[in-house]
């Protein structure tokens, strides 16, 4: 017999957890709420709240904090969500074992360091459904990624497709837009200063510098980075504007336009990238999570790029 806060229990009286309260519960979390993540699970959001309410039920204790608008662990929900993420990897892995349909091996996938914030959903649940592959990011400059894969130092790689580079399959086209703080009135300056990455790397920066040399609009560099989280610094604070999609569009950023008398910028195309050689079928249902995932934030909110 062991102590829970105020109360004795007895190990075997526990009922063993059922694993699809326990995922339904792991996606409200990570989706961040019932609606939400109920299509994903194919169900009524009627339902998920019974499982919440059922899980809840069986282990005596509250999961989610009440009053808050996303779906905020309680610390036994914290407790419990480390142990669901191990009971259905678990469960995945004994699966795949049983139908000899486990998949293994490493796959190296190359994203521009922009997009770590888009994929992030994609790639975890590639590792649920996958727990025996091996995932390895690696960040870098679209133009610098496209020279790994023809060397074969990557499997995969998204980036924003490059006229120097035009190889690889499209998967979306997103607008360019021009981005400035909010509360900031940075864009009326004379000459525009500008936040951008370096020269030569970065097609953002090139058609930045195009749209404005043709508007006869002088500019100056007022912030260079590499890195879509140093660019927002600079243009959070009011240094500077830069040119995003508007699926990279933060907290504090707004978008500006021809209303602000800025011109307007061409589309993004996004690719996929695969290496040289036959793939593994690791790296191919890898291809596959990637592609759905992006086609589907399209259809959902117009696109998506990066740099």
């Amino acid at each position: 017999m062991r102590s829970s806060g105020n109360v004795i229990t007895n190990p075997s009286d526990h009922r063993p957890l059922d694993l699809v309260l326990l995922k339904t519960f792991v996606s409200v979390v990570d989706k961040g709420g019932f609606t939400v993540a109920a299509e994903p699970l194919h169900l009524a959001q009627s339902t998920v709240s019974a499982h919440l309410s059922r899980l809840e039920t069986d282990l005596g204790c509250q999961l989610l904090q009440r009053g808050q608008k996303a779906a905020v662990p309680t610390p036994a929900g914290e407790r419990l969500l480390i142990h669901a993420r191990q009971m259905l990897r678990q469960n995945a892995l004994a699966w795949q074992d049983v139908q000899e349909q486990r998949l293994a091996g490493v796959v190296r996938l190359g994203i521009p360091d922009d997009y770590v914030i888009y994929l992030p959903e994609a790639l975890s649940a590639f590792e649920a459904r996958f727990p025996g592959v091996e995932l390895e990011v690696h960040c870098d400059l679209s133009v610098e990624l496209v020279q790994k894969i023809r060397a074969g130092a990557l499997d995969l790689a998204i980036t924003t497709r490059q006229p120097s580079s035009p190889g690889g399959e499209v998967l979306c086209r997103e607008p360019m837009v021009w981005a400035g703080a909010t509360g900031h009135d940075t864009h009326y300056r004379f000459p525009l200063p500008l936040a951008v990455s370096r020269q030569g790397v970065c097609i953002f920066r090139d058609r930045a510098i195009a749209a404005l040399d043709a508007a006869g609009m002088p500019w100056r560099i007022a912030y260079a980075s590499p890195s879509l989280s140093g660019l927002t610094v600079a243009v959070r604070a009011g240094l500077a504007v830069t040119v995003l999609t508007p699926s990279m569009l933060g907290t504090g950023l707004r978008r500006l336009g021809r209303e602000e008398g800025l011109p307007t910028l061409p589309f993004a195309e996004i690719s996929l990238h695969r290496s040289p050689g036959r793939p593994t079928e690791a790296t191919q249902q890898l291809a596959f999570q990637l592609q759905a995932h992006i086609r589907e934030k399209q259809g959902g909110q117009g696109g998506a790029a990066s740099r």
